[in-house]
This record gives structure tokens, sequence and C-alpha cells, in this order.
């Protein structure tokens, strides 16, 4: 009877050890979806780059098209940069903001107005 106990409770322990690899599994690859949920949205703003400040609480990060024209804007400006977030402005410089690492290594702030045109770039931000 012991031995018996002990196969199942071996079955028990290997089904559970396959369920949470599987939902780790699972986890890791949604992480690097392109959906655009809040569930994803919070994921996405706790992410952090090494040199690029936290996502402020008051700021919220952009999503569709309003996302897509602040980046073609962005990039316009500052050519072979990648941008890291698109957010919008808390701070009163415009309605939107993109945080850029240039080509160099250089970090870039790029502020977009509504009309998605770019208002101003400010250095090491």
């Amino acid at each position: 009877m012991t031995d018996r106990i002990k196969s199942i409770a071996l079955i028990g322990a290997s089904i559970t050890a396959l369920a949470l690899g599987g939902s780790a599994i699972a986890d890791a690859a949604s992480g690097g979806g392109n959906g655009s949920n809040s569930s994803n949205n919070s994921a996405r703003a706790t992410q952090r780059h090494a040199g690029l400040p936290p996502q402020r609480a008051d700021e919220t990060l952009l999503t569709g098209d309003t996302a897509a024209q602040v980046r073609k804007a962005a990039l316009a400006k500052v050519s072979g940069a990648t941008i890291e977030r698109v957010e919008t402005d808390a701070d009163g410089n415009a309605a939107y903001e993109a945080h850029m690492v240039k080509s160099d290594g250089t970090r870039v702030t790029v502020y977009v107005n509504k009309s998605f045109e770019v208002v101003s770039v400010e250095s090491g931000r």
C-alpha cells in the first residue's frame, strides 16, 4: 500500500510541475506580445531599460494609431534612433513624448503635440 501512495504522490507532483512549467512558458511568451490590453501595458510599464527613467504614474503608455503617429514623428526627427517608450506627457511640454536612444547611445526625449508635430527634443532623458 505504501508503494501505491508514493506512486500517486509522484504522479501528482509531476503533473503539478508540468502545469507550472507550462504556465511560466506561456507567461514569458505573452510578455513580448503587441497586445494593448491593460495588463500587458502595466507589465510593460514596469519593465525598465538601463538608464530609462521609470514611467510616471501620471503618464499613460500610448497604443494604436496614436502610438504609431508619435513613433513616426519622433523617428522622422531623430533618424536611426530606437524608441523605448511612447506616452502622454504630464509636464506640459507637449501632448506626447517618445523616449529614444540615438545610434551613438545617447538618450533623448522627443515631444510631440496633438497634431503629431515635433515641438522639441531634449537630450539626456
